[in-house]
């Protein structure tokens, strides 16, 4: 009787952290960060999303656009992984982008960094044939700016990157140590920053957090690691996409040497479809002008 009460117990327990994975995935917070710096000459807002992967919050991502539209940013930023790939599912299907996209766009300018999904869609043309054209075409179209390698300047204190990463920055590590990235990687793809303005940074993976700052970045904004698949009270994220455990910066802002990182815990899933207190997330970016905090 005991090992029955035992399994049905299980069972029990396996059907509720079911039941709230689903609910997370279907549900998204509105969280905000504030970054103060003398480089600013006036206050800014930004929502930045990543990690959407084809999830829908409402017919169309309604609930999403007006979320978004309720901060009034002047700005919106993508830090990559709108869509799936490499999954039966997926395949680089393009039409919730496109319909995300053409509601962003309606809302604010919005500047759009490749994750390694967009990047799948490049290199691997056998699997995914046009696909990668077909989304810079939609998104020209729509008035998007993507950020595959560019520096754009922004007001007059403000300039945006965004950075297409190699796909070697990319690969499963289990306890291997990252990928080191060369100490010119950045200034070859993006030229230098621009240092009398804030310099924000889209790229995706938050790893090479040391290398975004050096080059000069002021805010990091990254995603990748899906807030940790499930996060523990104390311990953080379990597992990122690329299998390492219990990394410290699944998700969170990071400050170090007067720079900052804000790692988002993205919107949706796809191989490992779990979300355990790791609720999908909206950033909402402050930047405001003044003396940063000693």
């Amino acid at each position: 009787m005991m090992w029955k009460a035992l399994a049905v117990g299980t069972a029990a327990a396996g059907a509720g952290l079911l039941l709230r994975s689903a609910y997370e995935k279907g549900h998204f917070l509105v969280e905000e960060l504030t970054i103060v710096s003398p480089k600013i000459q006036e206050n800014h807002t930004f929502v930045f999303l990543t990690d959407l992967h084809d999830n829908e919050f409402g017919p169309r991502n309604r609930k999403l656009l007006e979320a978004i539209q309720a901060e009034k940013p002047e700005g919106i930023l993508i830090g990559g992984d709108m869509m799936v790939t490499k999954t039966k599912q997926g395949m680089g299907n393009l039409e919730i982008t496109g319909t995300l996209l053409k509601g962003l766009t309606a809302i604010a300018p919005v500047y759009y960094a490749p994750g390694n999904h967009e990047t799948r869609l490049e290199v691997e043309k056998e699997t995914y044939g046009s696909k990668y054209r077909q989304l810079l075409e939609m998104a020209k179209a729509l008035g998007v700016v993507m950020l595959v390698n560019k520096n754009v300047l922004l007001d007059r204190d403000l300039a945006v990157a965004g950075i297409r990463l190699s796909p070697v920055f990319y690969q499963k590590l289990l306890w291997k140590k990252p990928v080191p990235m060369p100490e010119s990687y950045l200034n070859c793809r993006l030229g230098d920053a621009a240092e009398e303005r804030f310099q924000l940074l889209l790229m995706h993976s938050p790893l090479y957090f040391h290398a975004c700052r050096h080059w000069g970045a002021d805010l990091t904004l990254a995603g990748h690691f899906h807030g940790g698949t499930i996060r523990i009270p104390g311990l953080g994220g379990v597992m990122t996409p690329q299998y390492q455990f219990f990394l410290p910066w699944c998700a969170g802002s990071f400050e170090q040497e007067g720079k900052w990182m804000a790692v988002g815990r993205g919107l949706g899933t796809h191989s490992i479809n779990i979300r355990l207190n790791d609720m999908p997330q909206l950033l909402v970016v402050h930047l405001n002008a003044g003396a940063a905090a000693s």
